[in-house]
């Protein structure tokens, strides 16, 4: 297995936080000044999941999935592996989304699982650490907002 992750401590309540994470997925989903729109999310296991992020610059780039795990207030996976009503697609990631308490507040930790080492170097070249960072970071201010 090949994983990339970040984390990053927020001071609010595992309860707020899972509630932000995937209630205002729009607002933390993709580093701004991009944009996520999801069009589907079926939060359950086998679940079908499409977002599509927008540019500064016009780019449009879909992501069909399926979710893997919803274990409520705890964390949720999905996989471009699988998209569409079960239908083979190229296998890229597998993207885990946690929290566990921590302290007075909680841990967030995102990682991606791949299925080649040559796929995590290029999502890591791709500039996952900045992204995903930047993307947790958009998370924790949403959280820790009064």
């Amino acid at each position: 297995m090949h994983e990339l992750s970040v984390t990053r401590f927020i001071d609010a309540p595992p309860e707020k936080v899972w509630d932000v994470m995937v209630n205002r997925m729009e607002e933390w989903w993709c580093p701004k000044p991009w944009r996520a729109e999801f069009d589907r999310l079926e939060r359950r296991p086998g679940g079908v999941s499409n977002c599509t992020m927008y540019g500064p610059d016009g780019e449009v780039h879909s992501h069909p999935g399926t979710v893997l795990a919803w274990d409520e207030g705890h964390r949720f996976a999905s996989t471009d592996a699988i998209v569409g009503d079960l239908e083979p697609a190229g296998p890229f990631m597998i993207g885990i989304w946690s929290i566990e308490p921590e302290g007075s507040g909680t841990r967030y930790t995102a990682s991606a699982r791949h299925w080649k080492e040559e796929d995590s170097k290029r999502h890591e070249e791709m500039g996952f650490t900045e992204g995903w960072g930047a993307c947790a970071d958009q998370l924790k201010a949403l959280c820790e907002a009064a």
